[in-house]
């Protein structure tokens, strides 16, 4: 299969592209310069364009059978009105581009459509949220909301949508784990506020293993939850850590007020955060490799 990744040069993107490269795809890679030749892509083509912007760069669509979009700007930051407005358009003019692309050259069938379990908004209570639960009604959720829909108009062109909606992706050399390790490390990790609070996560195994299985059977479809069917709370994932690195947690845990200050409206995300649940991976019985954290957490920081 040939595959077209946006956000193939980020840390899901650059584990994604090897496995499936590794898998014998033949993989394309949207770049913004020629530079991010050098950042470890010697398993996939390159092609340089804007994905925020019309260009040559949507004829290599035509030539493949799969595009994944992971594109987007980071939420991981204070959401002043510049970085919401940065965090909004990057994924939907992107998702445009590529849809547009789509329609015009109708080779490629399947869009595998990066999403998040934002769709379904802060919740600081114990309900299950699986694929048919309703979003919310914050910002986050908003953002969600429309790059799914915009993902969907693909399926008006004939092409299959695939929305996979990420928890906290733990992988090696990057993503949350690169962030919270080594504070644990030198004892300064802790419990965020008041530590029950739902994470919703996923090793990155797993999410390639969910992703290649999107592109190879047609019959998934629509909205999946990309995460593991362990969700567990902040506290119990701050002293799973510790436990892992064998680092007791000798702090206090972070007051809300603290990273509210520190974060603003993005704090939110961080203390509330929502138990979501893999319906449509465990109906079709989809077997995770690491559903329990503390086995993830292992084989990653052994």
């Amino acid at each position: 299969m040939k595959i077209f990744i946006t956000g193939g040069t980020g840390f899901v993107g650059r584990y994604l592209g090897r496995r499936l490269s590794g898998s014998g795809h033949e993989i394309l890679v949207l770049a913004r310069s020629a530079a991010s030749r050098s950042n470890d892509l010697s398993w996939a083509t390159l092609v340089v364009g804007d994905p925020n912007k019309p260009g040559e760069w949507q004829r290599s669509v035509s030539s493949c059978d799969a595009v994944i979009n992971l594109a987007g700007a980071s939420i991981f930051t204070p959401w002043t009105e510049t970085a919401r407005e940065n965090i909004l358009r990057s994924r939907i003019q992107t998702t445009r581009n590529i849809v547009d692309a789509l329609g015009a050259f109708v080779r490629a069938r399947t869009l595998v459509n990066a999403s998040a379990v934002g769709y379904y908004g802060s919740r600081l209570d114990d309900v299950v949220l699986s694929e048919i639960s309703p979003p919310g009604s914050e910002f986050l959720s908003e953002v969600c909301l429309r790059w799914e829909d915009e993902a969907s108009r693909a399926e008006r062109v004939g092409a299959r949508v695939v929305l996979c909606r990420f928890g906290i992706v733990l992988g090696r050399g990057g993503g949350a784990l690169a962030k919270m390790v080594p504070a644990f490390r030198y004892f300064l990790g802790g419990v965020l506020g008041s530590g029950r609070q739902w994470l919703s996560w996923i090793h990155l195994e797993d999410l390639f293993r969910i992703i290649d299985l999107a592109l190879r059977d047609t019959a998934v479809k629509g909205p999946v939850n990309c995460t593991a069917p362990g969700p567990v709370t902040n506290a119990e994932f701050a002293h799973t850590l510790a436990r892992v690195l064998k680092r007791p947690i000798i702090l206090p845990a972070v007051p809300a007020f603290v990273l509210r200050g520190l974060l603003g409206e993005f704090g939110d995300v961080v203390l509330k955060g929502q138990r979501v649940s893999p319906e449509k991976l465990l109906g079709s019985g989809f077997a995770f490799l690491f559903p329990e954290l503390r086995k993830a957490l292992e084989d990653l920081l052994k």
